[in-house]
């Protein structure tokens, strides 16, 4: 964990509460479209994550 600074330890936070939202919208409120549509920012905040640290 030391490898990690706080704003991607956020970030991770941040895109495993974003896959609950997903699931929940999918599986439980029954709004797939919603779910897709939430679902999306996870791989999309995954790589603007690499793509800055790639840049330092």
């Amino acid at each position: 964990m030391k490898k990690f600074k706080k704003s991607e330890i956020v970030l991770m936070v941040l895109v495993l509460i974003l896959i609950g939202v997903s699931e929940y919208y999918f599986l439980i409120a029954n709004e797939p479209l919603k779910a897709i549509f939430i679902g999306l920012w996870c791989p999309t905040i995954l790589g603007f994550l690499i793509i800055f640290n790639m840049k330092r």
